[in-house]
């Protein structure tokens, strides 16, 4: 399930009409970054909560529209066309209208009709970790060996991210992985943190989680975020099992903001294949 439902205020004017999610990173919205790790996970069915203004996300993974389909054919553009029909291929994708407070439990609670009695993940629609193997390939893989919730972690590189993550605490496993049982959100710097184990977003959550947040939702009073952490660390103190995992072979992208959103656009057009050259030279020009 993505999240997908926020206003993109940091990014006004531009996120007036066009969903955050949708900004470009040189030729490919940031929602389908997050939609390909997860295929490339083995998941075949996505739900993605959204708001009114979203109807350009639902658009683009649908079916290629008969105009730009003869364009592209007219125009010889074979190949091109194969990848924009491969986009609504992806997937099975079904949408659902957030509805509740603000926070980001919202998302889970509107779509836990769809969600069943089975493990999930759960993601935003603004950040992802590019790796390999993916991301939540590596989050499948520990909840195949040990079961529980897992929470995607990046270590820290720098004492500002201590000030805008949560940080977990706990049985340190091996290198890449620990049993969580507590999370300290934003510490302010690594002396008052558990661990340089940062919590970013994507988590694979089982379903007792719903039982959790349900009764935090009878709870709450309607003032500040309905947020699920707190219902987390209500499963941990119960017994159920959470791991961190960090991310091996990863880099995390906060796309978010628009100086992070800047420098992945940088990062993606050094990484293309047809621009990467030229626009290393543009750069070597500018700086």
């Amino acid at each position: 399930m993505i999240a997908a439902a926020g206003f993109g205020t940091r990014f006004l004017p531009q996120t007036k009409a066009m969903p955050k999610e949708m900004l470009p990173l040189v030729d490919k919205p940031i929602i389908q970054y997050i939609v390909e790790e997860l295929v490339d996970a083995g998941i075949e069915d996505i739900i993605i909560v959204t708001g009114y203004h979203k109807r350009s996300v639902e658009d683009h993974f649908d079916h290629m529209s008969t105009d730009l389909r003869v364009n592209l054919k007219q125009a010889g553009k074979l190949e091109l066309l194969e990848q924009t029909k491969k986009i609504s291929e992806l997937a099975n994708f079904a949408y659902v209208r957030q509805k509740g407070p603000y926070g980001n439990a919202t998302p889970l609670m509107s779509a836990a009709h769809l969600l069943g009695g089975e493990p999930f993940i759960y993601a935003f629609a603004d950040d992802f970790v590019l790796a390999s193997p993916s991301r939540f390939k590596q989050l499948v893989d520990v909840y195949k060996e040990r079961g529980g919730s897992i929470l995607t972690c990046v270590k820290a590189s720098r004492e500002s991210d201590y000030t805008k993550y949560g940080f977990i605490g706990g049985n340190q496993i091996n290198e890449s992985l620990i049993e969580v049982n507590k999370i300290v959100e934003k510490p302010g710097s690594h002396e008052a943190a558990p661990s340089d184990f940062a919590s970013v977003s994507g988590y694979l959550f089982e379903p007792i989680l719903f039982e959790y947040l349900n009764k935090a939702k009878d709870e709450y009073s309607g003032e500040g975020e309905f947020i699920f952490q707190p219902s987390l660390q209500q499963m941990m103190e119960d017994g159920h099992k959470v791991y961190g995992c960090n991310v091996v072979n990863g880099k995390f992208y906060d796309t978010g903001d628009k100086l992070e959103y800047l420098k992945t656009v940088v990062d993606f057009a050094l990484m293309h294949d047809d621009l990467k050259d030229d626009f290393k030279e543009f750069l070597r020009t500018k700086v």
